[in-house]
């Protein structure tokens, strides 16, 4: 399923056996509180990039674009208040996802699918989405994001919790419960769980924006994940 598994004449005879839809995960390298580590969008959106491919059975999978907007750091703000966050600026972000969109319409794929895990660079994967489309107007190739991929992963997953019965002070925006759980459910180590529970409810000093990640469990985190790649597989074979 992914690229950067595969060797050359691989991908060209998947493409040519009908694998012509290409996933690009886009993660973000950030602080997540002192319980999650740095990589956690980077991981999240590739596991489930995957998932989504393999559901979809005509797709393959990019690497990960780890470098996003994350705030300034002249002077820090944002994430970058805390060691090992990494920030580029929007039109850097934006013309390397151009470009990589026109690398695989180059080598023949006619769907390229942008799932940006994080937040903060929604707006710009939507204009680059924009901008693509209207240079490729005419031809067999687009553009698409499914905004219902990171939709899912915050309200979407908030909602699902609430209905468990968390509160959304219990949920957060921002390595609390919600980041947490789903965390736990793709790649529990990035999770320091033992350290966690035992320690008192962190705050925004520790860079947790609401909740209490101290009560995330896998279970939980995996009813968002299997949410996300429903919904996001849905949205993409409807745009098809």
């Amino acid at each position: 399923m992914r690229i950067e598994d595969m060797t050359w004449p691989e991908i060209r005879d998947a493409v040519r056996a009908g694998r012509s839809t290409i996933l690009i995960p886009i993660g973000g390298t950030e602080q997540s509180g002192p319980y999650i580590a740095v990589g956690k969008h980077d991981v999240r959106a590739g596991v489930i990039s995957t998932r989504i491919a393999r559901t979809l059975g005509n797709a393959l999978v990019a690497p990960v674009i780890a470098y996003v907007p994350e705030g300034s750091y002249a002077p820090p703000s944002s994430h970058m208040r805390f060691p090992g966050t990494i920030t580029v600026p929007d039109d850097v972000f934006e013309k390397t996802l151009v470009a990589a969109a026109n690398s695989f319409k180059v080598h023949g794929f006619t769907r390229i699918v942008f799932l940006g895990d994080h937040g903060g660079y929604q707006a710009d994967v939507r204009k680059v989405v924009a901008q693509l489309n209207r240079e490729w107007a005419g031809g067999t190739a687009r553009a698409l994001v499914p905004e219902t991929y990171y939709r899912t992963s915050s309200d979407g997953f908030n909602a699902i919790l609430r209905a468990k019965g968390f509160r959304d002070d219990e949920i957060g925006t921002h390595a609390g419960l919600a980041d947490a759980s789903l965390q736990l459910a793709v790649a529990p180590s990035m999770v320091r769980t033992e350290a966690m529970q035992g320690a008192p409810k962190p705050g925004v000093a520790d860079g947790v924006y609401g909740g209490d990640p101290r009560k995330a469990t896998a279970a939980l985190g995996q009813l968002g994940i299997d949410a996300i790649v429903s919904n996001t597989v849905a949205a993409i074979r409807q745009a098809q």
